[in-house]
């Protein structure tokens, strides 16, 4: 077989269901990692928290117990993990930053099982059956992008999928591929009235931010029922990946685990770049004003 250009990359994305145990839903993500890698993928991206069901549909002060320090026990195991198989590995995480300061982080891992670095996440939701203020420090480290032996890879969580200014900054910095762990879902009552648009939506937003920057968008969602009938959330999965015009290359069914295995081509970046120089005419010279919270009435 030869061997793969250095053009391309493999990204392995887990869509998967978790238990209330955090040990079971760890080793499954192990699991998965391997799957994945087996597949020929090279960069793994867990979805959002995956160590545990999605906590944040209640305030419940007990739940913090469910915070680890970074590195802390599941670093150290997908670092294991991650060297024996030769893959980078995003694991989103419940941090324990110091007593009483906890952010929801994703901690990149090296192919060679070290810790290569954090992002936190910067926009912090509130809403019903999201109540992740109530656990969560906005994010102080900025914008970033982790430079593997595979690609240049930026990070994002979940909420900031909405904001295409986190795209913009992390693209600006080199990214070939945005990821996205997430936990996005349909509260069952609005379904039927409002979940093919909320879904669309979702879809469409990130899809811009691979058109408008001219790289691929990987976004990496749970799937399944948490919670009780009334007070639960249905994960929508969908899991997809979109190239830098926005095309839809690969994406995973809504109620269904997944692994999808998506070969990227770095040149694909350079093409849809040359064609559509988006970057070329931006006007940076009127910009100023972007940190403003509202305009001028």
């Amino acid at each position: 077989m030869p061997a793969p250009s250095r053009s391309q990359f493999t990204a392995g994305l887990v869509q998967m269901t978790c238990s209330p145990d955090p040990r079971e839903n760890l080793e499954k993500a192990v699991q998965r990692v391997r799957q994945a890698a087996s597949s020929g993928a090279q960069i793994v991206c867990l979805q959002e928290l995956f160590a545990s069901q999605y906590f944040c549909r209640e305030e419940d002060a007990r739940l913090f117990d469910l915070a680890e320090t970074i590195p802390g026990p599941s670093t150290e195991t997908l670092g294991r993990a991650a060297k024996e198989l030769g893959v980078v590995v995003i694991a989103s995480l419940f941090e324990k930053r110091s007593k009483g300061l906890y952010h929801n982080t994703a901690a990149v891992i090296g192919a060679d099982g070290a810790l290569m670095g954090m992002y936190r996440k910067m926009h912090i939701p509130d809403d019903p059956l999201y109540y992740e203020k109530f656990y969560f420090t906005p994010g102080d480290l900025g914008f970033k992008v982790f430079r593997t032996p595979f690609a240049n890879i930026g990070v994002l969580v979940c909420w900031d999928q909405w904001y295409p200014e986190g795209a913009r900054l992390t693209a600006l910095q080199g990214a070939d591929i945005l990821f996205y762990p997430t936990a996005i879902g349909w509260h069952p009552q609005e379904k039927a009235q409002y979940g093919p648009s909320q879904l669309d939506a979702w879809r469409t937003i990130q899809r811009s931010h691979a058109i408008a920057n001219g790289l691929y968008v990987a976004a990496v969602n749970r799937v399944g029922f948490e919670g009780t009938p009334g007070q639960g959330l249905e994960f929508w999965g969908n899991s997809f990946v979109a190239d830098p015009f926005g095309v839809v290359v690969a994406d995973a069914p809504h109620q269904n685990e997944e692994i999808l295995i998506v070969q990227c081509d770095k040149t694909r970046i350079e093409e849809v770049r040359r064609n559509w120089p988006f970057f070329r005419d931006r006007r940076i010279d009127f910009y100023a004003h972007i940190t403003d919270r509202w305009g001028e009435g």
